[in-house]
């Protein structure tokens, strides 16, 4: 017979399998639901209410597969639209249903750093350790960046607009196993990141990542569009590397920090 685990490992197991998207426990001995039946409490009696405002929607998106993308987009269109400042947008994206990534996520992960910064950076989505303190970029990537940020006299931490930086997601809530979402999520969830970055208003955006790029250019391929000037949401944007890739290829180093000059340079007005 195996001994039970010590409570560090048992904790271990769990947080495992929460990682792995668990979200119910199920008992060791199996349940006949038949044979509760005579004593399960009979159903109350339903009680007709007014339908909210996105009832019928969210109905026909049960009902008919085929139309629940745009339904859910069309939702989530108007939820943004009705959030006239950051607090409200949050409110607003912690209200969404129709995203079941919502359902596997231990936090919503809205934002960090100035929202008054010149700067706007756009991640890709939360991974683990941000999933669990509600804060976008606070593992090991975002240390780098952190660092990254700091050799060109930035901070996320800054009170000063001028050396400022404001960072987001493309998805507020973590993908399980941190998987590339897929594009039915990221229709759903770009109407908030667009109102997203029309209440910031910054200056200059940092699409950070493959996803990024996805949502805000609609193209792929960093390695081809970092260090490129473009336009982003009709702002001027440059395209990085995610540092999670600078730790995994050190060599790209060199191509980020020529990145980041461009910022300073761009910021500065040369």
């Amino acid at each position: 017979m195996t001994p039970d685990p010590d409570p560090a490992t048992a904790l271990a197991m769990l947080d495992w399998q929460i990682d792995l998207g668990a979200t119910e426990a199920i008992g060791d001995t199996p349940v006949n639901r038949y044979e509760l039946e005579d004593t399960a409490p009979r159903a109350k009696a339903a009680v007709v209410v007014d339908k909210p405002a996105v009832a019928e929607p969210a109905a026909a998106m049960m009902a008919d597969p085929k139309v629940a993308e745009g339904q859910a987009v069309a939702i989530a269109q108007q939820m943004a639209a009705a959030a006239p400042d950051l607090i409200s947008l949050k409110s607003e994206i912690n209200a969404y249903e129709f995203c079941d990534l919502k359902k596997g996520a231990r936090n919503l992960v809205f934002a960090d750093g100035n929202p008054v910064a010149r700067l706007m950076i756009i991640g890709e989505a939360p991974g683990r350790e941000e999933d669990i303190e509600g804060f976008p970029f606070v593992g090991k990537a975002g240390q780098l960046l952190d660092k990254m940020l700091a050799a060109i006299d930035m901070s996320r931490r800054s009170d000063d607009p001028q050396s400022a930086v404001y960072i987001t997601n493309v998805l507020p809530w973590r993908p399980p196993q941190n998987r590339d979402p897929s594009p039915e999520e990221m229709a759903m969830l770009l109407p908030f990141l667009q109102r997203h970055i029309e209440l910031v208003s910054p200056e200059i955006l940092i699409p950070m990542g493959n996803i990024a790029c996805q949502a805000l250019l609609g193209l792929r391929g960093i390695t081809r569009l970092r260090g490129n000037w473009t336009k982003a949401a009709g702002l001027p944007a440059l395209p990085m590397t995610h540092p999670a890739y600078l730790l995994r290829t050190p060599t790209a180093k060199r191509e980020a920090w020529l990145d980041l000059q461009e910022i300073r340079a761009r910021l500065k007005g040369q």
